[in-house]
């Protein structure tokens, strides 16, 4: 019985030395917006970079919010970046979330953040 239970210990032991990732382990950078087009064919981009700093390989969900100029927020919406695909510590993903919001132009300042990280 001691053996069943020493042995378990010993597999369970490296999962839970793991802490998992919390957004603070993320970062977002070289954030590009721009208003592409004209009229009403006008689209928003907002490219940026998500940055895994975790020791382990996860995913993070972020929050983009449209703000107009007193900083009310006009539209937000949420996306995973890396889809359902772990972003490995150090690395890296190139992303667009502009496409989800419809331009409007009284949108004049953006936000981005780090809302949920979960290891896909």
């Amino acid at each position: 019985m001691r053996t069943v239970l020493a042995a378990t210990l010993l597999l369970v032991a490296p999962i839970a030395a793991h802490a998992a990732c919390a957004a603070t382990d993320f970062t977002i950078q070289d954030v590009k917006v721009a208003a592409v087009g004209s009229g009403i064919a006008t689209r928003l981009s907002v490219k940026g970079k998500l940055v895994n700093n975790c020791a382990a390989p996860a995913a993070a969900q972020v929050r983009l919010d449209a703000k107009d100029g007193s900083g009310n927020v006009l539209a937000s919406k949420v996306g995973w970046p890396a889809g359902t695909t772990n972003i490995s510590p150090g690395q890296s993903v190139d992303f667009d979330m502009g496409r989800l919001l419809h331009y409007q132009s009284d949108m004049q300042s953006y936000s981005l953040s780090v809302i949920d990280v979960k290891a896909w």
